[in-house]
């Protein structure tokens, strides 16, 4: 038993329509009695890769003792409802096996990956593509160098963390603010998230681990001027001062018409 991340359903949200049954790759969700159950705690991953096909928000992540994530366990459970198993990375830890947008995935020049499923939560490490500047008139190369962003697919141990500077970004700043990429993501490991519409408490308990247990270098946080982005800063000060090491952080504050604060 660890204490770990797993998908949380609310029986009196859910109305039984089954939409995330499919969605989990690892066949952990199943409708019983009507509702959507989670069948054994070793089937889940907790990455949550489930979590936006749920059109009541009945699936939650939360932090809980739980079973080992079993693999053997996930082949057995979808032949018993007859469904392909999923193959998974061997050799490394399992980091996102269902959903491929919450596998982990590292690439440097060649794709490496961890874990197996959606590929919306799939983690990855991206060559580098910012050494060559490009004209004006040309396509600008990206400077994202990960996969996934979502916070609550990020797992703590995420490799591309490790030894990083992170950019935690409010959901709206890169919309905002025309040269994100050049000016605030260039070089950094990225985390994104709603400080008004996702639950700041995990995010909190999250970002905590991540910097207490990883090797985060530093914390840059952009968020917008708008009142609700005050939730994230607020998030990254408790995790900064909670961490039993000295981690920088910075705060940018982005208009609503796309200047800096």
């Amino acid at each position: 038993m660890a204490v770990r991340e797993m998908v949380k359903i609310d029986e009196d949200k859910c109305d039984g329509c089954g939409l995330c049954v499919p969605a989990c790759a690892e066949g952990a969700i199943q409708l019983i009695d009507g509702k959507a159950r989670l069948v054994a705690d070793n089937l889940c991953d907790g990455l949550g890769a489930c979590l936006g096909d749920c059109p009541r928000g009945a699936i939650t992540i939360e932090r809980r003792e739980a079973d080992e994530f079993d693999e053997e366990a996930v082949t057995q459970q979808l032949k018993k409802i007859g469904r392909d198993p999923q193959p998974h990375d061997h050799g490394v830890p399992h980091q996102g096996g269902g959903c491929p947008s919450a596998k982990v995935q590292n690439f440097g020049g060649h794709a490496h990956g961890h874990g197996g499923g959606c590929p919306s939560a799939r983690l990855m490490n991206f060559a580098d593509t910012s050494a060559a500047p490009t004209d004006q008139t040309g396509q600008r190369p990206t400077e994202l160098r990960q996969w996934p962003v979502q916070m609550h697919l990020v797992p703590p141990t995420a490799p591309f963390l490790q030894d990083a500077d992170v950019l935690l970004a409010a959901d709206c700043v890169p919309f905002a603010y025309a040269d994100f990429h050049r000016d605030m993501l260039k070089g950094k490991a990225l985390l994104i998230g709603c400080p008004k519409l996702d639950d700041g408490q995990a995010y909190l308990q999250k970002l905590t681990e991540m910097l207490q247990h990883g090797t985060i270098r530093s914390l840059s946080v952009a968020v917008m001027e708008v009142p609700c982005c005050s939730g994230l800063v607020a998030i990254a000060r408790q995790a900064v001062a909670a961490c039993e090491r000295e981690v920088p952080l910075e705060i940018v504050t982005v208009g609503i018409k796309g200047d800096i604060k």
